[in-house]
């Protein structure tokens, strides 16, 4: 029996593959129509990306084949889903983050901030989540963790040894004081050698061997650590193994975090983006870089100030006198602040590649920004988009710009340009490389993450084209008579739950087409459920498995998974609450939320 079910475990991708098929064929067999054939693709779809049978991408490309054979869509109006404007704005962001991180401009900007805040415990925590959260704004969540993670651990390291080498350098003080006669030592008086005010480091001790009758002595073999000592190194060990999990945790929690604060900080944000364009064309370009940061990124703030709150009192505890560095081992700090800097001094000066990246940087956020403000005319709409009215499409959107920026990464040089000159074998200089080739961009890339949001773009049109979206909302009509906040709060309660086992881009993929046939439906502002939901897609603190940023940490080996548990259960409803307070305070004045769009009555949205 054992051996029969592992051998089912064994071969459990093959058995969901094969049988979930036949088991809900019932489905559009029985039920019949357009609305149970597509019901039947989506439910076969979500099934395989819950279970991870197949890779994500290759179930994305499910309704490329199965949608024209059920006669749903046709086979061209299927595949230009996957390569809409919000795909080509995240091929632009990432592109943007694979630079930064070829030419390591990332690290020197975190060493640079880290180097500011300092080495004290609840400022170093402080130190590592801003940077690690404000990486995660631009580029990937998880290169943010791994570069992060390992610097760290080497600063806890550092300050673990140094307060070792601290507590053994006092031990032998008390023994040296108290050795009376026979040791050249007046009982009592300081042994000079070891007054640390006089510059001597760890060295000097480290030869120091015993006298008698004022003749050296040979050290005498090791002896048995003693009970007072066995003590302090383990209350050392276990702090310092509390204080590395709360900062593993305040890493990749950050990450996730900082992730929500752009447009292109992760996929969820621009499958919103992209679902709102499909399904309600008219919208005005309601959702776009500068009107996403503006909601999210006070939110974002607020909630890394909670996470590190709490952190901090569960890895940490209350003492801020201890904690913000008042009467610590300064030689500790200096010693581990010392870490930081080497690394910070192996990057260099700044590299011309290192400054053309950051200009164009900065250049694209301030084009993302100043494009459509909001408040007054951006440049797009003055030189492109005046002959287009605003229920249209632009003709320069978010996507136009990322691209314009990303494709000068294949342009400029990675070294000043020089005339003439010769090589050290005698050879004339070649003309440098350019900051980026497509080598690189081939390696790094996440092509797969495009199919996978692809396929949520097809089966989303799918669900409009076919029907099953009216249907759905038909079917949720009643939810008319609960009050709009409790709606909002138990739908991001259940984003927030069903992501913690499921990849955050198949679960907005899933939900937010049947959030948006349900908020039209009872006549309630689509962004009103589908920001919160979009957002609360990114909050998974509680299991390893339910984000990358979360099973680096946890690769560690230093990480339970009741402590990661623990912190996220209450970081999750931490999450749910702030999200929804900024719905319902900022979030309303901005989008509007108290009223229902004309845009998102679809029956009356013109043709362009």
């Amino acid at each position: 029996m054992v051996v029969c079910l592992t051998g089912l475990w064994r071969y459990r991708n093959y058995l969901v593959i094969f049988l979930t098929p036949l088991l809900i064929l019932p489905l559009p067999i029985i039920v019949g129509g357009p609305e149970a054939s597509c019901g039947y693709v989506i439910i076969l779809t979500a099934l395989y990306w819950c279970t991870e049978c197949m890779p994500l991408a290759v179930t994305g490309l499910l309704p490329v084949i199965l949608f024209p054979m059920m006669g749903i869509m046709e086979s061209s109006e299927v595949c230009t889903q996957y390569m809409k404007d919000s795909n080509m704005l995240f091929v632009g962001g990432l592109l943007m983050a694979t630079a930064v991180e070829h030419w390591n401009l990332h690290k020197r900007i975190a060493l640079r901030v880290l180097l500011l805040v300092g080495v004290k415990p609840a400022l170093l925590m402080m130190g590592f989540m801003g940077t690690t959260a404000f990486l995660s704004m631009w580029i990937g969540n998880t290169a943010s963790t791994a570069m992060m993670l390992p610097i760290s651990n080497a600063v806890l390291k550092q300050l673990c040894d140094t307060e070792a080498q601290a507590e053994e350098r006092e031990m032998d003080l008390i023994s040296l004081r108290g050795a009376g006669p026979g040791t050249g030592i007046p009982k009592g008086q300081d042994n000079q050698t070891f007054d640390m005010d006089d510059g001597c480091t760890t060295e000097c001790t480290k030869d120091v061997k015993p006298m008698k009758n004022g003749i050296q002595l040979e050290p005498e073999p090791e002896v048995e650590e003693s009970p007072e000592a066995r003590e302090r190194r383990l209350k050392r060990e276990a702090k310092y193994l509390k204080l590395d999990k709360g900062m593993s945790l305040s890493v990749c929690y950050a990450a996730s975090i900082g992730g929500t604060a752009t447009l292109t900080g992760t996929a969820p944000n621009l499958i919103l983006k992209g679902q709102v364009d499909e399904l309600f064309p008219g919208n005005g370009d309601i959702i776009n870089f500068a009107s996403w940061f503006a909601f999210s990124f006070p939110n974002m703030v607020l909630m890394l100030i909670i996470s590190w709150l709490w952190l901090q009192f569960m890895y940490l505890g209350c003492n801020m006198k201890k904690l913000f560095g008042c009467g610590t081992n300064k030689d500790g700090d200096k010693e581990a602040y010392g870490v930081i800097k080497n690394e910070y001094k192996k990057l260099g000066s700044v590299s011309f590649a290192e400054g053309c990246i950051l200009v164009l940087f900065v250049l694209l956020v301030l084009l993302w920004f100043t494009r459509e403000p909001g408040f007054m005319p951006g440049w797009a709409a003055v030189l492109f988009n005046k002959d287009k009215p605003c229920i249209c499409p632009r003709y320069v959107t978010d996507g136009t710009v990322a691209m314009l920026m990303s494709t000068l990464f294949f342009v400029i040089p990675s070294q000043l340009p020089r005339c003439g000159g010769y090589s050290e074998d005698g050879k004339p200089l070649k003309a440098p490389p350019t900051l980026l080739n497509w080598d690189v961009v081939h390696k790094k890339m996440p092509w797969n993450i495009l199919l996978l949001v692809g396929g949520g773009f097809a089966l989303a049109r799918g669900s409009e084209t076919s029907g099953l979206s009216q249907w759905l909302g038909e079917s949720l009509a009643p939810l008319q008579s609960i009050p709009p906040v409790a709606i909002s709060f138990l739908l991001s309660l259940l984003i927030a739950t069903f992501t913690e086992c499921s990849s955050n881009v198949a679960t907005t993929t899933l939900f937010l087409p049947i959030l948006a046939s349900m908020a039209v439906t009872i006549k309630l502002h689509p962004l009103y459920v589908m920001l919160p939901c979009t957002i609360c897609a990114s909050l998974a603190f509680m299991l390893p498995v339910a984000t990358p940023p979360n099973a680096i940490a946890f690769s560690y080996g230093n990480l339970k998974v009741m402590d990661m548990a623990k912190a996220g259960f209450v970081l999750n409803i931490i999450g749910v609450i702030t999200i929804n307070i900024a719905l319902n305070t900022w979030g309303t004045a901005m989008f509007n939320l108290n009223t229902f769009p004309d845009w998102a009555n679809v029956t009356t949205i013109p043709t362009p």
